[in-house]
Protein backbone atom coordinates (compact mmCIF):
# COMPACT_ATOMS: atom_id res chain seq x y z
CA UNK A 1 0.00 0.00 0.00
CA UNK A 2 1.29 4.04 -0.53
CA UNK A 3 2.45 5.28 1.91
CA UNK A 4 0.19 7.66 4.38
CA UNK A 5 0.73 11.23 5.56
CA UNK A 6 -0.71 9.43 8.87
CA UNK A 7 -0.59 7.29 11.36
CA UNK A 8 -3.17 5.77 13.26
CA UNK A 9 -3.68 7.19 16.63
CA UNK A 10 -3.43 3.79 18.21
CA UNK A 11 -0.10 3.02 17.11
CA UNK A 12 2.95 4.11 20.01
CA UNK A 13 4.61 7.11 18.86
CA UNK A 14 7.93 8.11 21.61
CA UNK A 15 6.01 11.42 22.39
CA UNK A 16 2.81 10.14 23.77
CA UNK A 17 -0.49 10.48 22.84
CA UNK A 18 -1.53 13.53 21.56
CA UNK A 19 -5.37 12.78 22.82
CA UNK A 20 -6.55 10.94 25.79
CA UNK A 21 -9.54 9.89 24.03
CA UNK A 22 -8.97 6.14 23.08
CA UNK A 23 -9.93 4.72 19.58
CA UNK A 24 -12.83 3.09 18.14
CA UNK A 25 -12.73 0.62 16.96
CA UNK A 26 -16.13 0.11 16.65
CA UNK A 27 -18.89 2.44 17.50
CA UNK A 28 -21.67 0.79 19.78
CA UNK A 29 -25.11 1.12 18.35
CA UNK A 30 -26.34 3.99 19.82
CA UNK A 31 -28.42 7.06 17.78
CA UNK A 32 -26.66 8.53 15.01
CA UNK A 33 -23.33 6.79 14.91
CA UNK A 34 -25.01 2.87 15.12
CA UNK A 35 -22.87 0.67 12.51
CA UNK A 36 -19.99 3.96 12.74
CA UNK A 37 -16.53 3.04 13.17
CA UNK A 38 -14.18 5.98 13.52
CA UNK A 39 -9.94 6.08 12.76
CA UNK A 40 -8.43 8.34 14.46
CA UNK A 41 -5.17 9.56 13.07
CA UNK A 42 -2.37 12.10 13.31
CA UNK A 43 -1.77 14.00 10.17
CA UNK A 44 1.50 15.25 9.92
CA UNK A 45 -0.20 18.63 7.94
CA UNK A 46 -3.51 19.68 7.80
CA UNK A 47 -3.17 22.76 5.34
CA UNK A 48 -2.97 20.77 1.92
CA UNK A 49 -2.25 22.83 -1.03
CA UNK A 50 -3.97 22.13 -4.39
CA UNK A 51 -1.45 22.57 -7.06
CA UNK A 52 -2.61 23.87 -10.62
CA UNK A 53 -6.41 23.75 -9.22
CA UNK A 54 -8.38 26.29 -11.74
CA UNK A 55 -11.27 26.63 -9.66
CA UNK A 56 -10.42 29.18 -7.29
CA UNK A 57 -8.90 27.14 -4.24
CA UNK A 58 -5.31 26.24 -3.89
CA UNK A 59 -5.30 25.30 -0.24
CA UNK A 60 -8.14 23.18 1.39
CA UNK A 61 -8.39 21.41 4.54
CA UNK A 62 -10.21 18.28 5.41
CA UNK A 63 -10.33 17.29 8.81
CA UNK A 64 -12.46 13.69 8.07
CA UNK A 65 -11.65 11.25 5.16
CA UNK A 66 -14.73 9.17 4.14
CA UNK A 67 -18.20 10.32 4.59
CA UNK A 68 -21.48 9.50 6.40
CA UNK A 69 -23.26 11.35 3.36
CA UNK A 70 -22.83 8.24 1.56
CA UNK A 71 -23.76 9.74 -1.65
CA UNK A 72 -23.51 7.09 -4.62
CA UNK A 73 -21.63 9.77 -7.11
CA UNK A 74 -18.99 10.98 -4.57
CA UNK A 75 -15.78 11.35 -6.18
CA UNK A 76 -13.64 11.27 -3.10
CA UNK A 77 -14.50 7.48 -2.60
CA UNK A 78 -11.47 6.23 -3.79
CA UNK A 79 -9.27 7.91 -1.53
CA UNK A 80 -10.46 5.11 1.03
CA UNK A 81 -8.73 2.58 -1.46
CA UNK A 82 -5.50 4.30 -0.51
CA UNK A 83 -6.39 3.01 3.25
CA UNK A 84 -6.86 -0.84 2.21
CA UNK A 85 -10.90 0.21 2.49
CA UNK A 86 -13.51 -0.20 -0.15
CA UNK A 87 -14.58 2.64 -1.99
CA UNK A 88 -18.39 1.92 -0.94
CA UNK A 89 -19.41 0.75 2.21
CA UNK A 90 -16.06 1.26 4.35
CA UNK A 91 -15.97 4.97 2.87
CA UNK A 92 -19.48 5.24 3.94
CA UNK A 93 -18.96 3.67 7.28
CA UNK A 94 -15.47 3.71 8.62
CA UNK A 95 -14.62 7.31 8.86
CA UNK A 96 -11.13 8.80 9.18
CA UNK A 97 -10.80 12.07 12.20
CA UNK A 98 -7.96 13.94 12.01
CA UNK A 99 -7.93 14.53 15.63
CA UNK A 100 -4.88 16.92 15.68
CA UNK A 101 -6.52 18.97 13.29
CA UNK A 102 -6.93 21.97 15.42
CA UNK A 103 -3.83 22.25 16.76
CA UNK A 104 -1.94 21.54 13.55
CA UNK A 105 -3.80 24.39 12.27
CA UNK A 106 -2.95 26.72 14.85
CA UNK A 107 0.95 26.01 14.47
CA UNK A 108 0.55 26.23 10.31
CA UNK A 109 -1.11 29.67 10.47
CA UNK A 110 2.20 30.65 12.68
CA UNK A 111 4.46 29.69 10.52
CA UNK A 112 6.27 32.48 8.66
CA UNK A 113 5.65 31.16 5.39
CA UNK A 114 2.06 31.03 5.93
CA UNK A 115 0.98 34.29 3.67
CA UNK A 116 -3.01 33.79 5.03
CA UNK A 117 -4.52 32.44 1.78
CA UNK A 118 -7.82 31.43 1.20
CA UNK A 119 -8.40 27.96 2.67
CA UNK A 120 -11.66 25.80 0.97
CA UNK A 121 -13.07 23.15 3.19
CA UNK A 122 -15.63 20.43 2.05
CA UNK A 123 -13.83 20.23 -1.28
CA UNK A 124 -13.20 16.13 -0.54
CA UNK A 125 -15.37 15.53 2.10
CA UNK A 126 -18.09 17.08 4.26
CA UNK A 127 -16.84 18.98 6.88
CA UNK A 128 -19.98 19.21 8.62
CA UNK A 129 -20.83 15.32 7.78
CA UNK A 130 -22.46 13.22 11.33
CA UNK A 131 -19.16 12.75 12.72
CA UNK A 132 -18.65 16.78 13.46
CA UNK A 133 -21.77 16.59 15.69
CA UNK A 134 -19.25 14.29 17.81
CA UNK A 135 -15.63 15.65 16.75
CA UNK A 136 -16.24 19.37 16.74
CA UNK A 137 -13.34 19.63 14.59
CA UNK A 138 -14.83 22.08 11.90
CA UNK A 139 -16.17 24.21 15.08
CA UNK A 140 -12.21 24.17 16.12
CA UNK A 141 -10.83 24.70 12.65
CA UNK A 142 -13.33 27.63 12.39
CA UNK A 143 -12.42 29.09 15.65
CA UNK A 144 -8.69 29.35 14.98
CA UNK A 145 -9.83 30.61 11.14
CA UNK A 146 -11.23 33.25 13.17
CA UNK A 147 -8.80 34.69 15.29
CA UNK A 148 -6.49 34.38 12.99
CA UNK A 149 -8.94 36.61 10.77
CA UNK A 150 -7.70 33.80 7.73
CA UNK A 151 -10.41 33.92 4.62
CA UNK A 152 -12.08 30.47 4.23
CA UNK A 153 -15.04 29.29 2.53
CA UNK A 154 -16.92 25.92 3.24
CA UNK A 155 -18.66 23.78 0.75
CA UNK A 156 -21.89 21.38 2.68
CA UNK A 157 -24.85 19.35 2.63
CA UNK A 158 -25.46 19.58 5.90
CA UNK A 159 -27.87 21.91 8.02
CA UNK A 160 -25.67 21.40 11.07
CA UNK A 161 -23.36 24.30 9.18
CA UNK A 162 -26.25 26.78 11.44
CA UNK A 163 -24.66 25.41 14.69
CA UNK A 164 -21.37 27.72 14.18
CA UNK A 165 -24.15 30.63 12.34
CA UNK A 166 -22.91 32.98 14.88
CA UNK A 167 -18.97 32.02 14.78
CA UNK A 168 -19.74 32.19 10.73
CA UNK A 169 -21.20 35.86 11.22
CA UNK A 170 -17.92 36.93 13.73
CA UNK A 171 -15.43 35.52 10.97
CA UNK A 172 -17.72 37.31 8.38
CA UNK A 173 -17.05 40.41 9.83
CA UNK A 174 -13.63 40.10 9.78
CA UNK A 175 -12.32 38.69 7.09
CA UNK A 176 -13.54 37.34 3.46
CA UNK A 177 -16.14 34.14 4.48
CA UNK A 178 -18.33 31.99 1.56
CA UNK A 179 -20.30 29.36 2.65
CA UNK A 180 -21.67 27.19 -0.60
CA UNK A 181 -24.61 24.57 0.25
CA UNK A 182 -24.88 21.85 -2.33
CA UNK A 183 -28.47 21.20 -3.51
CA UNK A 184 -28.09 19.40 -6.91
CA UNK A 185 -32.26 18.66 -6.70
CA UNK A 186 -35.34 19.00 -4.68
CA UNK A 187 -36.58 16.20 -6.17
CA UNK A 188 -37.57 13.77 -3.34
CA UNK A 189 -37.39 10.49 -5.14
CA UNK A 190 -33.74 11.76 -6.26
CA UNK A 191 -32.17 13.10 -3.14
CA UNK A 192 -33.38 9.62 -1.36
CA UNK A 193 -32.06 7.16 -3.95
CA UNK A 194 -28.45 9.16 -4.28
CA UNK A 195 -27.76 11.11 -1.06
CA UNK A 196 -29.05 8.86 1.51
CA UNK A 197 -27.46 10.27 4.47
CA UNK A 198 -27.86 14.07 3.56
CA UNK A 199 -30.35 16.77 5.33
CA UNK A 200 -33.66 16.92 3.47
CA UNK A 201 -33.01 19.43 0.27
CA UNK A 202 -35.45 22.15 1.69
CA UNK A 203 -33.86 22.22 4.82
CA UNK A 204 -30.78 22.96 2.77
CA UNK A 205 -32.61 26.20 1.47
CA UNK A 206 -33.79 27.20 4.95
CA UNK A 207 -30.20 27.13 5.87
CA UNK A 208 -29.25 29.27 2.54
CA UNK A 209 -31.55 31.70 4.09
CA UNK A 210 -30.18 31.58 7.66
CA UNK A 211 -27.09 32.22 6.88
CA UNK A 212 -27.58 35.12 4.36
CA UNK A 213 -29.93 36.48 7.15
CA UNK A 214 -26.32 36.72 9.38
CA UNK A 215 -24.36 38.41 7.48
CA UNK A 216 -22.81 35.05 6.00
CA UNK A 217 -22.21 35.41 2.47
CA UNK A 218 -24.30 32.14 0.72
CA UNK A 219 -24.90 30.70 -2.17
CA UNK A 220 -25.78 27.17 -3.89
CA UNK A 221 -23.95 24.67 -5.80
CA UNK A 222 -25.75 22.33 -7.35
CA UNK A 223 -24.01 19.58 -7.76
CA UNK A 224 -24.13 17.22 -9.52
CA UNK A 225 -27.16 17.22 -11.75
CA UNK A 226 -27.60 13.73 -12.39
CA UNK A 227 -28.77 13.59 -16.71
CA UNK A 228 -32.01 11.47 -16.61
CA UNK A 229 -32.35 11.85 -13.36
CA UNK A 230 -32.34 15.80 -12.08
CA UNK A 231 -31.79 17.23 -15.56
CA UNK A 232 -35.47 17.94 -16.44
CA UNK A 233 -35.86 21.61 -16.61
CA UNK A 234 -38.53 21.94 -14.56
CA UNK A 235 -36.20 20.43 -11.84
CA UNK A 236 -33.91 22.78 -12.07
CA UNK A 237 -36.17 25.50 -12.33
CA UNK A 238 -37.52 24.11 -8.78
CA UNK A 239 -34.22 24.16 -7.35
CA UNK A 240 -32.93 27.96 -8.75
CA UNK A 241 -36.24 29.43 -7.81
CA UNK A 242 -36.35 27.96 -4.23
CA UNK A 243 -32.20 29.24 -3.71
CA UNK A 244 -32.62 32.72 -5.02
CA UNK A 245 -35.91 33.16 -2.98
CA UNK A 246 -33.67 32.20 -0.24
CA UNK A 247 -31.10 34.93 -0.80
CA UNK A 248 -28.77 32.67 -2.72
CA UNK A 249 -25.45 35.30 -3.41
CA UNK A 250 -24.93 32.96 -6.54
CA UNK A 251 -26.70 29.87 -8.02
CA UNK A 252 -23.71 27.62 -10.31
CA UNK A 253 -23.76 23.93 -11.24
CA UNK A 254 -21.99 21.00 -12.26
CA UNK A 255 -23.11 18.28 -14.60
CA UNK A 256 -21.94 14.54 -13.01
CA UNK A 257 -19.09 13.04 -13.03
CA UNK A 258 -17.89 9.65 -13.01
CA UNK A 259 -13.89 8.86 -12.55
CA UNK A 260 -12.09 5.24 -11.62
CA UNK A 261 -13.47 4.13 -8.45
CA UNK A 262 -16.63 5.77 -8.03
CA UNK A 263 -18.17 4.83 -11.52
CA UNK A 264 -18.69 1.23 -10.37
CA UNK A 265 -19.92 2.33 -6.75
CA UNK A 266 -22.52 4.44 -8.92
CA UNK A 267 -23.38 2.21 -11.18
CA UNK A 268 -24.71 -0.66 -8.44
CA UNK A 269 -26.56 1.84 -6.86
CA UNK A 270 -28.24 2.81 -10.17
CA UNK A 271 -29.16 -0.88 -11.08
CA UNK A 272 -31.41 -1.03 -7.40
CA UNK A 273 -32.94 1.98 -7.52
CA UNK A 274 -33.57 3.09 -11.53
CA UNK A 275 -32.39 0.06 -12.99
CA UNK A 276 -33.46 1.21 -16.32
CA UNK A 277 -30.78 3.68 -16.75
CA UNK A 278 -27.85 1.68 -16.39
CA UNK A 279 -27.07 0.95 -19.62
CA UNK A 280 -27.76 4.61 -20.59
CA UNK A 281 -25.23 5.51 -18.02
CA UNK A 282 -22.43 2.91 -18.87
CA UNK A 283 -22.70 4.14 -22.53
CA UNK A 284 -22.65 8.02 -21.34
CA UNK A 285 -19.44 7.75 -19.44
CA UNK A 286 -18.10 4.21 -21.17
CA UNK A 287 -14.79 5.52 -21.96
CA UNK A 288 -14.53 8.79 -20.15
CA UNK A 289 -15.31 10.00 -16.48
CA UNK A 290 -16.22 13.79 -17.64
CA UNK A 291 -19.46 14.30 -19.77
CA UNK A 292 -19.08 16.05 -23.17
CA UNK A 293 -18.34 19.91 -22.58
CA UNK A 294 -21.12 20.77 -25.17
CA UNK A 295 -23.18 18.84 -22.38
CA UNK A 296 -22.07 20.99 -19.41
CA UNK A 297 -22.23 24.15 -21.60
CA UNK A 298 -25.72 23.29 -22.29
CA UNK A 299 -26.39 22.82 -18.81
CA UNK A 300 -24.50 26.46 -17.97
CA UNK A 301 -26.97 28.36 -20.86
CA UNK A 302 -30.20 26.51 -19.34
CA UNK A 303 -29.42 27.16 -15.54
CA UNK A 304 -27.66 31.06 -16.24
CA UNK A 305 -31.19 31.42 -18.11
CA UNK A 306 -33.33 29.99 -15.12
CA UNK A 307 -31.20 32.15 -12.76
CA UNK A 308 -31.79 35.64 -14.82
CA UNK A 309 -35.69 34.56 -15.37
CA UNK A 310 -35.80 34.72 -11.47
CA UNK A 311 -33.76 37.85 -10.73
CA UNK A 312 -30.68 36.52 -9.95
CA UNK A 313 -27.21 37.33 -11.46
CA UNK A 314 -25.82 34.49 -13.28
CA UNK A 315 -22.06 33.74 -12.27
CA UNK A 316 -19.03 34.13 -14.09
CA UNK A 317 -17.09 30.71 -14.65
CA UNK A 318 -13.57 29.56 -14.76
CA UNK A 319 -12.16 27.60 -17.69
CA UNK A 320 -12.67 23.83 -17.12
CA UNK A 321 -9.93 21.72 -18.28
CA UNK A 322 -11.35 19.73 -21.56
CA UNK A 323 -12.65 16.41 -20.80
CA UNK A 324 -10.41 13.48 -21.04
CA UNK A 325 -10.84 9.88 -20.78
CA UNK A 326 -10.94 7.95 -17.59
CA UNK A 327 -7.79 9.83 -15.40
CA UNK A 328 -5.57 7.49 -13.62
CA UNK A 329 -6.23 7.47 -10.26
CA UNK A 330 -3.78 10.11 -8.13
CA UNK A 331 -1.46 9.13 -5.41
CA UNK A 332 -2.37 9.16 -2.25
CA UNK A 333 -1.32 11.68 -1.14
CA UNK A 334 -3.20 14.06 -3.45
CA UNK A 335 -6.20 16.36 -2.70
CA UNK A 336 -8.67 15.04 -5.42
CA UNK A 337 -10.73 18.37 -6.65
CA UNK A 338 -14.43 19.03 -7.06
CA UNK A 339 -14.49 19.52 -10.53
Amino acid sequence: MTSLRWELAERPKDQGTLFDEPVFEREPGRGEFRGIEFLHVRSRRIINEVKGAPFGFRFTINAYRGCTHACTYCFARPTHTYLDLDADEDFERRIVVKTNAVALLRSELAGRRWAGDMIAMGTNTDPYQRAEGKYRLTRGVLEVLTEAANPFSILTKSTLVLRDLELLAEAASRTDVRVNLSIGTLDEAVWRATEPGTPHPARRVEAVERLNAAGVPCGVLMAPVLPELSDAPDQLEAVVKACLGAGARSVSTVLLHLRPGVKDVFLRHLATTHPALVDTYRRRYRDRAYAPRADQQALDTLVNDLVHRHGGTPPSRPRRPDPQPNPPPPPADTQLTLL
